[in-house]
């Protein structure tokens, strides 16, 4: 399977100098492709290839492989539509390949090919990054977010194939409790909901002030917020595979799929709740570490999972007394309202085909 390695570039003046000419270099090439396929209404990667690879290479002084990759670059831009003509960042990221880029593990050094020719920059990583890194194969981008280099690179990992579940465990994802298990695990989500309160306040008291050291100090606070919930996702990510693999079990996981639109009639403090859920990217995080982990994943139908009372079977809505509890109109049976919607989620993914997959 594909995963990316980020690693941070340490630059001096003159290679972020030329580091920056390349990324500009390669951006105008691409405006410029890019209005010459506006211009004769011809998007196919082919076409862009034979009607621009000398004139850009004359033009902005790139070298053979940079210029295929800006051909490609353009190409995937309008395969979305061509409703409108595709204009570039002059910072964008671009693509290198073996040809123009070379890491060299053993001295944390890359090899990349610039406007003003091959420059040997040091890069930083953390072990996880390094590991993968024995295995970069591909393209790698080279990207300039705020005021530094990184280097993103493809990596090929081994896969593990999936084990023969014995049963599954179901897990029933959250705002207040971010991922509760059938197996009675729960992860809370109130420390991103804090530092999601703090930043907001933050944002707000700054934007209104608008001074130069405002501005400043949101830039300095920006992704900050958006860093601490990848690092949690990942953290219960990472408990739940390895408690499934330990109980050799599948995953069962809901499907949330536009979830966010009925949303529309809660008031606006649930409705940024609601929209700044990470479920999505919790429920990317479990799928490929437990593809890693040969782990089966299975995404069932959470609809009245929540309702359903996982001893006798009966929905209600009466049965969800408030967000943490829930009891029985019908038998009486109380617990935890998440830990019951777990319970449910487990049994539908027993009577599901388990396998490794994407969330739709």
């Amino acid at each position: 399977m594909k995963l990316v390695a980020q690693v941070k570039l340490v630059v001096t003046a003159e290679q972020r100098a030329a580091l920056l000419a390349t990324l500009r270099a390669a951006n105008a090439a691409c405006d410029a492709i890019s209005e010459w396929a506006w211009s004769n209404h011809k998007f196919k990667q082919f076409d862009l290839h034979h009607g621009n690879y000398y004139a850009v290479r004359e033009q902005f002084g790139i070298s053979s492989q940079v210029a295929v990759r800006c051909v490609a670059k353009v190409a995937d831009a309008y395969k979305l539509d061509k409703v409108a003509k595709r204009t570039f960042k002059q910072t964008g990221s671009i693509a290198f390949d073996c040809r123009i880029l070379r890491f060299v593990p053993e001295k944390s050094v890359v090899s990349i090919w610039t406007v003003k020719g091959r420059v040997a920059v040091p890069y930083q990583c953390g072990e996880h990054q390094a590991k993968l890194l024995q295995t970069q194969k591909g393209e790698c981008d080279l990207c300039f977010v705020g005021g530094q280099f990184y280097l993103l690179a493809t990596c090929e990992t081994e896969e593990l194939p999936p084990s023969a579940p014995n049963g599954c465990i179901g897990v029933d994802l959250g705002i207040v409790a971010l991922a509760t298990d059938s197996e009675g695990g729960q992860h809370t989500g109130e420390p991103i909901r804090a530092v999601r309160r703090r930043f907001r306040s933050l944002r707000k008291g700054l934007q209104k002030c608008g001074s130069k050291s405002a501005k400043r100090r949101l830039q300095k606070v920006r992704r900050r917020e958006s860093r601490f919930a990848k690092w949690v996702n990942h953290g219960i990510a990472k408990r739940l595979v390895e408690k499934a693999k330990t109980l050799g079990k599948a995953l069962a996981l809901e499907t949330l799929t536009g979830i966010r639109d009925r949303g529309n009639g809660f008031n606006r403090e649930m409705r940024w709740q609601l929209g700044s859920w990470g479920f999505h990217q919790l429920g990317l995080y479990i799928t490929y570490k437990a593809q890693r982990a040969g782990v089966p994943v299975v995404w069932v139908d959470p609809a009245y999972s929540s309702r359903t009372c996982n001893v006798c079977q009966h929905c209600d809505k009466a049965n969800r007394k408030s967000q943490a509890r829930f009891h029985c109109q019908n038998c009486g049976f109380q617990a935890n309202a998440d830990f019951n919607a777990a319970v449910n989620l487990k049994a539908r993914g027993e009577v599901t085909h388990p396998m490794a997959s994407k969330p739709s």
